[in-house]
């Protein structure tokens, strides 16, 4: 008989079946039966998943930890439908800022091996006061439910969506208080960074709010939340039905209108109006102001810059106004 040509293989002349072999070949195709689901092998991400999922509904939460989270509330209504899953906060910051704020966060995420500073273990000391369930989760599981470029810096918080607030509400909350009105109206700025940047300058420079459109506009989602530095815990934004209507019920009020565009008809430096209430108006990088918001404008504001720079993003563009008006605002003092 020749010898088979590779380890294992044979080559028998013998033509159908031989007697007395069936049933070992049967059982011999019979396997080790279906293979498990994903989530039903422990050792599988699927599995390790469903797993904090139950330790996390154990500890009193709601749905599954680590599902991706919604884009953010829509600005259209100025609050989130009913049944609106939660928003997730990244970012040291952010998140302990979230829970100095006091927001009624629903859960607290920590990475595997995270290093233990100060602010990290500030989150720890809240949340266990606050009896906020704390997570730990493996990094690829803060990789996703911070998305595609977000930073998460080892620490994640599951909050409520955003509640905006009223225009008219925020300026009558502004005037109880003996403050001097200076607020940040986006008009057409969709990009959730560019407003989280717009908050965090906010906060920096004095002002106490801020405004954004129902349509074509950024909302206070997860990117815009890591933008803000925390800043979205303390700067209220609020949600305008009709911005060029709102202006001009805040003009009635005594509030001046100034729009930032690289045509205008007054250099920042030489800003009169700085001392008066104000609302300060941001247009998109590509279109800049519409047209009606351009012509209820009291005045168009331009911000001197170097030839080498054909423009400035609205988050820089407002950070500048911001502080010139501050600046503006303290000379006097001095």
């Amino acid at each position: 008989m020749a010898k088979p040509t590779r380890p294992g293989a044979g080559n028998s002349k013998k033509k159908g079946a031989t007697k007395g072999t069936g049933g070992k070949n049967k059982r011999s195709l019979e396997g080790r039966g279906p293979t498990p689901k994903a989530e039903d092998r422990a050792w599988h991400p699927a599995g390790k998943r469903k797993a904090a999922a139950e330790r996390y509904a154990a500890a009193g939460g709601k749905g599954a930890p680590g599902q991706r989270a919604p884009q953010g509330p829509n600005p259209n209504r100025g609050k989130s439908k009913a049944g609106d899953d939660t928003e997730t906060v990244t970012g040291r910051n952010s998140v302990l800022e979230a829970l100095r704020a006091k927001i009624p966060a629903t859960a607290l995420y920590i990475a595997q091996r995270v290093e233990m500073d100060d602010r990290v273990k500030e989150m720890l000391s809240i949340a266990t006061h606050r009896e906020i369930p704390v997570l730990e989760v493996m990094r690829p599981e803060l990789d996703r439910m911070a998305g595609f470029d977000g930073v998460h810096q080892g620490v994640a918080l599951k909050v409520p969506p955003y509640e905006y607030a009223h225009p008219q509400d925020l300026l009558e909350q502004i005037i109880d208080r003996d403050e001097l009105p200076l607020l940040v109206a986006l008009d057409g700025v969709t990009d959730p960074r560019n407003l989280g940047a717009i908050i965090r300058s906010t906060a920096a420079f004095g002002g106490q709010g801020v405004i954004v459109p129902q349509r074509r506009s950024a909302g206070v989602n997860s990117a815009a939340w890591k933008t803000s530095a925390g800043a979205a815990a303390r700067i209220p934004v609020a949600v305008a039905a009709n911005l060029t209507t709102m202006l001009k019920e805040f003009k009635k009020q005594g509030v001046f209108v100034l729009g930032l565009d690289g045509g205008g008809d007054v250099s920042l430096p030489a800003l009169q109006l700085a001392d008066r209430p104000v609302v300060i108006v941001v247009g998109s990088e590509g279109k800049g102001l519409s047209r009606l918001v351009t012509e209820t404008c009291d005045q168009i504001v331009s911000i001197p810059i170097s030839t080498a720079a054909e423009s400035l993003n609205a988050g820089i563009a407002a950070s500048v106004a911001l502080y010139q008006v501050s600046t503006l605002r303290a000379s006097p003092a001095e």
